[in-house]
């Protein structure tokens, strides 16, 4: 599978996710602009010694994730989706697209996209769950349906 971050802003997300993508076996795409040098402490103190564990791929722009994974099914994780992140079914090389932790995914993304975003479930008035939580429940809700055959 493949997790997108379009601009992310926090060091420390980042390296929670990248720890994610190295238990999980997951490749992780960081879209930019980022808010934070790849060379940032605080991203690598949250990624701990999992760094050498995860395949990274840096991208100038989301065109250059679509053009990469060109023919994968892509699914947008928004606030604003109807459909929930579990009522998908997944498959071993989707691809898992999240915003950044002030604003989301940009609206023209979501709108060109709607048949494909999703939602975690939450009580009402409540904005959203972190980033790095939003990314797990997800990967293992798509792990989970493919009984975990990746994962010992």
């Amino acid at each position: 599978m493949h997790i997108v971050l379009v601009e992310p802003e926090i060091p420390g997300n980042t390296g929670n996710i990248a720890r994610l993508c190295a238990a999980t076996g997951c490749e992780l795409h960081l879209v930019g602009p980022l808010g934070f040098s790849v060379e940032d402490r605080y991203l690598k103190r949250a990624g701990l010694d999992y760094w050498h564990l995860v395949k990274v791929h840096i991208h100038s722009d989301y065109g250059e994730v679509e053009r990469l994974l060109l023919g994968h099914n892509f699914y947008f994780n928004t606030t604003k989706a109807a459909k929930f992140h579990s009522d998908v079914c997944y498959s071993f090389d989707d691809v898992l697209v999240f915003g950044k932790e002030t604003a989301g995914l940009p609206e023209t993304l979501l709108a060109a996209n709607r048949e494909h975003c999703v939602r975690i479930p939450m009580l009402a008035g409540a904005r959203s769950l972190n980033l790095s939580n939003a990314v797990a429940v997800v990967v293992y809700e798509a792990l989970r349906q493919q009984s975990f055959l990746r994962l010992g």
